[in-house]
């Protein structure tokens, strides 16, 4: 089946010739009788453990990720955290991309650091370096492609064969795609992870997170841990990421679209003197994604010329475009990372990335492109 009827039908098949539900119910049981007390009668216990609602969300991650498994879980941090809490030890090492969105390196840090795990930071735009930073204790390479904030490409293909070849996992961060754009495990890599807040759920009403994979070994550790963290969604956060996730390819294709022409705008106008969007031709990396990517997707960042002052001013100014953290909803969003989703980093280490205060991160929602470059045009007027 194609991608827009898994979508539609994957795991809410009607269960016939039971309730006939078109839709699966929100069962909001907390645990589940048995007859025997040494066998649960419907495979159920308790939800925490495993829930009608989620089971029915995690088949259909799985099938739009191309994927063998999902879980899901409560948050896009949630699923990271119990991904790696289940594959490191202390003295175990991660090679990561370095543009990365603030919340995973405030993981990797503060939180994974006490723990004794190391980490390196390269540019996975060179293959090369990913190949120079991994060492006899590299568990994880961790990739964003495109990158938060900076719209990097990483090429997964070769980056996965370089850490199957040293025993190591990859691990791609496919929010920014979603898994209509992008494929991850079926250009090699070993996981893919979401927040499904953003496109999956895609309307700014809920906060999830999910893993994809195909190996059934790591899959036992992480449903175990998936159980033993307890960082599991509410039957209703399930629901909602269901429904959601039905139209997801249709609005894709149209944040790709008002993306482009955001895209451009920007490019054009005096007041930006640079536009990562790896749909335009000026993207160093354009080719490369156009190989890994069905559609460039609907996240662009912009470098302001007159720094902080100006940005703000800018921000201001802006009606449809909304001043907020998070991306992927159908109504659009505007940020400025520095002093919002990567104010955690350091200073120094922003600069160093090229995340200045004149950065600015747009998330293009699905509105009339008119209005949209209406906006931008009123606002930078």
């Amino acid at each position: 089946m194609g991608f827009g009827t898994r979508a539609v039908h994957s795991g809410e098949e009607p269960d016939l010739p039971a309730s006939g539900d078109v839709v699966v119910p929100i069962h909001l049981s907390a645990t589940f009788a048995r007859r025997l007390a040494d066998k649960p009668t419907s495979g159920l216990e308790y939800s925490r453990t495993g829930n009608p609602t989620r089971t029915a969300l995690e088949r259909r991650l799985a099938s739009l990720e191309g994927a063998k498994h999902a879980l899901a879980f409560s948050s896009g941090m949630a699923a990271e955290t119990t991904l790696l809490l289940s594959v490191l030890k202390s003295g175990d090492h991660i090679v990561a991309e370095n543009d990365l969105y603030g919340g995973t390196v405030r993981l990797f840090e503060r939180t994974l650091k006490k723990f004794g795990v190391t980490v390196s930071y390269v540019d996975t735009r060179k293959p090369s370096e990913v190949r120079r930073a991994v060492r006899s204790k590299t568990k994880v390479v961790w990739l964003e492609s495109p990158t938060n904030p900076l719209m990097h490409i990483a090429d997964i293909r070769k980056i996965s064969s370089i850490a199957r070849q040293a025993g190591a996992i990859t691990v791609v961060d496919n929010t920014f795609s979603s898994p209509f754009l992008q494929s991850p495990l079926a250009l090699g890599a070993t996981v893919a992870v979401h927040s499904t807040t953003k496109y999956i759920g895609g309307h700014s009403d809920v906060v999830g997170g999910a893993v994809m994979l195909s190996d059934s070994e790591l899959h036992g550790t992480l449903k175990f841990n998936q159980n033993a963290l307890g960082a599991v969604p509410s039957p209703f956060d399930c629901f909602l990421v269901l429904r959601g996730s039905k139209t997801l390819h249709l609005r894709m294709e149209r944040h790709s679209e008002n993306a482009q022409r955001v895209a451009e705008f920007l490019e054009s106008h005096p007041r930006f003197s640079a536009v990562h969007y790896p749909g335009l031709r000026s993207h160093p990396q354009r080719a490369l994604a156009k190989s890994q990517m069905r559609l460039p997707g609907g996240m662009i960042s912009a470098e302001m010329k007159g720094g902080s002052q100006a940005v703000r001013r800018f921000l201001s100014r802006l009606r449809l475009f909304s001043l907020a953290e998070s991306l992927g909803g159908v109504e659009s969003l505007v940020e400025q990372p520095a002093t919002m989703t990567h104010e955690s980093l350091p200073r120094q280490r922003r600069l160093a990335l090229g995340i200045g205060e004149g950065l600015v991160r747009f998330s293009v929602g699905i509105e009339d492109g008119d209005d949209l470059i209406a906006d931008l045009k009123s606002a930078l007027s």
